[in-house]
């Protein structure tokens, strides 16, 4: 699958942070541009993550809801009532890093993470965002990797907070909500009847008898407006069980709650 065109605006920075212990910190930009039809691709990319458009006239049926008002009144995090804004904006982040790790890093990711959700304005538990990589198509190998990220979001507000290195914390402990993380992707993807996606998850599933490389990932997505170098590179990951098998990246952009509020706004109006 191509690469959607908002992806290009995602690039990497020329300078980078080295965290309180050392590790590496990649800085990324995002550089959107008012481009219309961009951002209409990217909404709709973004709506189907919560709703194929095959399925919202028949979710919708038995209501009195338009297209957009089933969709910002019962798919999506609310606009203005509290947590909503902050759901957009974590539910923002994990979209993105997902699209880093699918079309930049070149990861297989399922996106079952948001299409059934009961409650809009919480967060789906378990692991983040979750890619598989295959060293060869017909058969497992030591050298597969699965690849666990944890992403965190400031998006407004008056100063930085520490959302890195709660990232890191987050990842210390994703080895243990693994078999459950890997259980809820195979199950939706069973419940769609995507039964190849289900096999491959499930190579995953007994490392003891079928070894793979496990990668992890901690990111943190600002509004540049609050981009704080100081308070990014007091970031520790000495603690973290896989240190030297941890990513941590920041991505940062001007006016991101912004760009959130905007791109939900056009997922609805143009369902």
């Amino acid at each position: 699958m191509s690469a959607p065109a908002h992806v290009g605006w995602l690039t990497k920075a020329t300078k980078t942070l080295r965290a309180n212990d050392g590790t590496l910190i990649e800085l990324w930009e995002l550089n959107y541009k008012p481009d219309a039809r961009i951002l209409s691709a990217w909404a709709k990319h973004f709506r189907n993550h919560y709703c194929e458009d095959g399925k919202i006239d028949l979710l919708r049926s038995g209501s009195l809801h338009s297209r957009a008002e089933y969709l910002l009144k019962i798919k999506f995090p609310d606009q203005h009532v509290a947590p909503g804004p902050s759901i957009r904006a974590g539910d923002f982040a994990e979209i993105l890093i997902a699209d880093y790790i699918e079309f930049l890093l070149g990861y297989w990711v399922p996106r079952t993470r948001y299409d059934d959700k009961t409650v809009r304005n919480e967060s789906k538990k378990g692991s983040d965002i979750i890619g598989f990589r295959f060293q060869h198509a017909q058969k497992p190998t030591a050298a597969d990797t699965l690849l666990i990220f944890e992403s965190k979001a400031q998006l407004s507000g008056a100063k930085a907070k520490a959302i890195l290195q709660q990232a890191i914390n987050h990842s210390a402990k994703d080895e243990i909500r693994r078999a459950e993380s890997l259980n809820a992707i195979k199950q939706r993807l069973l419940d769609r009847q995507e039964i190849d996606g289900a096999t491959k998850v499930a190579r995953f599933q007994n490392p003891e008898d079928n070894p793979y490389e496990s990668r992890y990932g901690a990111a943190a997505l600002f509004s540049s407006e609050l981009l704080d170098d100081a308070v990014i590179g007091a970031s520790d990951a000495a603690k973290h069980p896989h240190k030297p098998k941890l990513t941590l990246i920041v991505i940062s952009g001007p006016k991101l709650m912004e760009l959130v509020h905007k791109l939900y706004a056009l997922a609805a109006s143009e369902a």
